[in-house]
């Protein structure tokens, strides 16, 4: 194929673009690249990327990844010049992720990880475009009692005939589907298999648990764990995600690669800072569990720390910090000024 020409910067697609984690890389790409971002609004929020949309290098296009796409004939695009430069990067971050309407959203979540990985992977056979899936712990399944940290390596278990199938299994079939166009097409693709990432611009009310939980404490309500007392977790902050996304997308590997904090903590713990932090009169109660809201494998970060020279930094508290800040302007509250 015809190398093209890059006229001043790489264009970049970055679809779930107005999600949580997607907004936060529309931010960090727009210092390098172009920006196209596409999203649907199922889960997203058109609030993430308000303070992008005067930027020249940045356009949103509303659009469903299940539905073909055709990006040289959108007029508001004509100043990418796609045409001739092509799109260098997709970033594919495309499916609905809120446990509160996780049932609504069945349909479009098998949707979004069978049709719309194969629209967004036929755009990049078709500009050779290097791309990324992203991928979720739950391919490997439920944490097993006696599992301590899972590799990539490990093909996992997951029930394909589940309540949550939709998610579990569509996560793991994307990743299929990316690996065999990689096969047959020979595109760069990259794998990125996320554990539990927080921080800024998550949404209240649809049942996460860290931005529930600050909610709950800034209105001195209780902290509801779904489970019992030993439910734990590991949590990575989203700017340590962000870096994790860049660094796999600039490097050679192929191969999957779990990224996300491997220090298991349990959720009173976290529920403590939360409540400590806000000088909150919470108290904390255990509810029935949640069918999206369960235990997850531990990652084995061995690959992303030395193929990527890569590991999470930002500490529990200062992570909490920023993210209580944020939900507390979020509600109209007044926030304090913290560094990270």
């Amino acid at each position: 194929m015809t190398k093209r020409a890059i006229f001043d910067k790489p264009n970049v697609l970055v679809t779930g673009g107005a999600g949580f984690i997607g907004s936060h890389l529309c931010d960090r790409l727009l210092e390098t690249s172009k920006v196209i971002c596409l999203d649907n609004f199922s889960t997203g929020d058109e609030r993430n990327i308000d303070h992008l949309l005067s930027d020249y290098n940045f356009e949103f296009i509303k659009h469903d990844v299940s539905e073909p796409l055709n990006l040289e004939s959108l007029p508001e695009l004509q100043k990418f010049k796609i045409e001739f430069q092509g799109i260098q990067e997709i970033y594919n971050l495309a499916c609905p992720t809120s446990p509160i309407n996780f049932e609504k959203n069945k349909i479009a979540t098998i949707m979004a990880s069978s049709y719309g990985v194969k629209n967004m992977l036929d755009l990049a056979v078709r500009y050779q475009a290097k791309f990324m899936q992203f991928s979720s712990s739950v391919v490997y399944g439920p944490r097993q009692n006696d599992q301590v940290k899972i590799d990539e390596s490990d093909i996992g278990k997951v029930d394909f005939l589940s309540a949550r199938s939709s998610y579990d299994e569509g996560k793991r079939f994307a990743e299929t589907m990316v690996e065999n166009y990689r096969q047959v097409y020979g595109i760069d693709s990259k794998i990125i298999r996320l554990f539990r990432i927080y921080g800024p611009r998550m949404k209240l009310g649809e049942g996460n648990l860290i931005p529930d939980f600050i909610d709950s404490a800034l209105d001195n309500s209780d902290l509801n764990i779904p489970g019992d007392e030993n439910f734990s977790t590991a949590l990575c902050y989203i700017n340590d995600c962000v870096d994790a996304i860049l660094k796999l997308m600039a490097s050679d590997l192929q191969s999957p690669v779990n990224i996300g904090s491997d220090v298991n903590i349990k959720l009173t713990k976290i529920c403590d800072i939360i409540i400590k932090a806000l000088e909150s009169k919470s108290k904390i109660k255990y509810a029935d569990k949640h069918l999206f809201i369960t235990e997850l494998c531990l990652p084995d970060i061995t690959r992303a720390r030395e193929e990527l020279g890569w590991m999470p930094i930002v500490t529990l508290e200062k992570g909490l910090a920023k993210t209580i800040d944020d939900l507390r302007a979020s509600k109209g509250l007044k926030t304090v000024e913290r560094k990270i």
